[in-house]
């Protein structure tokens, strides 16, 4: 009778499965390493808009009428931002400095949004006599020297000693504008409060073309823009969105959406690849757009950067050439391919095919104009020479977004008769925010043969949802359940051994599955920068993680019976999907248990976050209407 007793107490005390088996079935691989890099760009490519093909002016010009205004309307001016340009453009001219012989130099700053304010430099002849050429000159990722670098200080002194009027802006980010809230991965933190965080970008520029233009000797039908890198993506921006742009150099700054796709090197930062571009106008489109204004694409051979020309010039130029053609304009779209020293550069050769343009387009008559670059080394100024002073507290992407945010979110509907009604106004929003697409039909695969131990069968599963793609998942199943459990973690399945155990223990069967972009669906390389190709070919990451909850969800309660279904998330950001997943569709599960979510989505910018860090979490507009509070009472998780 004592050893029953014994026997009966030890039996009483056992878990099913053991930690360490439980581990080795959840870090087991399931899918190829690189399959979800290959699924996310397939997925982003089939979503970019492709060049139509057109037979006349006529019918390009309607087209690029659309193109030019939706991109304004829905991916520049988006919220506070459409505000934001109606703003007065002024200016302050701070301090003339002594330039050359030639020409002065006029410090000078402008309120690009309001409280940000752009230091830029104009470099003005002494003799001006009637209108003269303006050019917008932009720079990029120079971080130290900003407007004050050698080469772009070279190409306005050239330009001015040939009586054109130069303004040299400095880049957000850059320069003197160098610090942490200008970071470009910030802008995002607009975003996600539905601003634009391409506008501050856009209006610098837009608003430097307005100086140049209220110059008494600025002539309106010359007016260029250049720019190197970063400058160049400023360059192919302004110059096809702002029809007052004459002439376009934009250097080694861009390719098409398609083409970085492949090209991983092109992948730009949160400017460069801005929510729902792609999918209203590529790059191809925006430089077909330039048609039949002169256009020069100049790119590097041996670019060690980026948008090297083997790869990044073709498609440009195949998109381009026809709308020109229509136009009888061939002559206009000029290309140059830069080979010494053939690396990222603005430097002499590429400086001197501005120049050639110039003389060919804005000096057509002048028979003395000189495409050769004028020494004028000595003439080049330090950094602190050319500083120009700032207001105190001057905003920046941080700032802005906690200003913004203050007021956020707003309650789009006011009084709604009815709580049902008021809720499903909510729920239609939320799905629209989300980009959601319906659930997919998910096919399971076996990755291997089921394994049992200690109790607990151990089954890893390849989930096909619908043909784009595939999650690995780990299901668990005790000898006796009540309930089965979702489970996703921030850090992949592979991290939540402890979690499994405890579900196990209690009862349930678990799924651990690792969704987009976390665990072992990570994007092996450039993940944050396909997780921003994704939102701008006009798809959200987190809804591609709520559709594949509410798609992993469907299938496992297809296959319970009556068991309930559960999702357990551990982690900010999949407790985030799965709040809105259930948010959307209270249906999808029987309930939610949220593990170290957040209480607020303005901890985001509490916290300062970027969006290369947790790039779901910036949901184009998510703040703008719903919050954790309103989420979690939508989720029926509070009242």
């Amino acid at each position: 009778m004592q050893k029953l007793l014994v026997v009966t107490l030890v039996a009483s005390l056992v878990r099913v499965g053991t930690a360490a088996d439980i581990e080795t079935w959840l870090k087991k691989p399931v899918i190829d390493p690189q399959l979800p890099q290959k699924q996310v760009e397939d997925y982003c490519e089939a979503r970019v808009l492709r060049m139509p093909k057109v037979s006349s002016v006529k019918e390009w010009e309607t087209l690029a009428r659309k193109y030019r205004e939706d991109t304004l309307r829905e991916v520049v001016f988006r919220g506070e931002a459409a505000k934001w340009r109606d703003m007065e453009t002024k200016f302050q001219v701070v301090e003339t400095i002594e330039g050359g012989p030639e020409y002065r130099i006029k410090k000078l700053i402008y309120e690009a949004v309001p409280g940000l304010w752009i230091p830029a430099l104009l470099y003005e002849p002494k003799k001006l006599d009637g209108p003269v050429p303006v050019v917008l000159n932009v720079n990029g990722h120079d971080r130290k020297d900003g407007k004050a670098a050698d080469y772009k200080q070279t190409r306005c002194i050239n330009q001015a000693k040939r009586g054109m009027i130069a303004l040299n802006l400095e880049w957000v980010g850059m320069g003197q504008l160098h610090s942490s809230g200008f970071a470009h991965y910030k802008m995002n933190q607009l975003d996600l409060c539905g601003t634009s965080g391409l506008a501050p970008f856009y209006l610098s520029m837009s608003r430097g073309l307005d100086i140049l233009l209220q110059h008494e000797h600025a002539d309106p039908n010359r007016v260029a823009v250049a720019g190197l890198s970063g400058g160049g993506w400023q360059t192919i921006i302004i110059s096809s969105l702002d029809e007052r742009v004459t002439l376009s150099d934009p250097v080694a700054g861009y390719s098409s959406f398609i083409t970085r796709i492949h090209n991983h090197s092109d992948l730009g930062d949160s400017e460069q690849t801005p929510v729902d571009l792609g999918s209203i106008a590529d790059y191809a489109h925006l430089t077909a757009m330039r048609a039949p204004r002169p256009t020069l694409l100049t790119f590097n051979l041996k670019d060690n950067c980026c948008f090297a020309s083997p790869h990044a010039l073709p498609p440009l130029l195949d998109a381009a050439k026809p709308i020109y053609k229509l136009y009888g304009k061939e002559d206009s779209l000029r290309w140059h391919v830069n080979e010494d020293p053939g690396t990222h550069n603005f430097g002499k050769d590429n400086r001197q095919a501005l120049y050639r343009m110039f003389g060919e387009f804005f000096y057509p008559n002048d028979s003395k104009f000189d495409a050769n670059e004028i020494a004028c080394e000595e003439e080049l100024k330090t950094a602190a020479e050319l500083n120009v002073p700032l207001p105190e507290g001057n905003e920046d992407f941080h700032t802005l977004a906690l200003k913004l945010s203050e007021s956020l979110p707003r309650d789009p509907f006011g009084p709604v008769a009815g709580k049902a009604v008021r809720n499903q106004k909510y729920r239609e929003r939320l799905t629209n925010v989300l980009r959601l697409e319906k659930p997919s039909e998910v096919k399971a695969e076996k990755a291997g043969e089921p394994v049992t131990a200690d109790g607990i069968t151990a089954t890893l599963w390849k989930l096909h949802l619908g043909t784009e793609w595939t999650l690995p998942a780990t299901e668990l199943v005790p000898a006796e359940f009540e309930a089965t459990a979702i489970v996703i973690g921030d850090g992949g399945r592979k991290s939540l051994t402890a979690e499994v155990k405890s579900l196990l223990d209690s009862k349930h069967r678990v799924i651990a599955v690792d969704l987009f972009y976390l665990g072992e669906s990570r994007i092996p390389a450039h993940d944050f920068l396909f997780a921003l190709t994704v939102s701008t070919v006009g798809r959200r990451p987190l809804g591609i993680q709520v559709n594949q909850i509410h798609s992993v969800s469907k299938w496992v309660k297809a296959g319970s019976k009556e068991k309930l279904v559960h999702v357990y998330s551990y982690g900010p950001r999949t407790s985030l999907a799965a709040l809105c997943a259930a948010a959307v569709d209270r249906s999808s599960t029987d309930g939610q248990h949220l593990t170290d979510g957040m209480t607020s989505l303005k901890e985001v910018l509490k916290n300062d976050l970027g969006v290369n860090q947790q790039p779901e979490l910036f949901c184009f507009g998510l703040l703008e209407h719903f919050d954790i509070p309103r989420l979690k009472t939508m989720a029926g998780l509070t009242e």
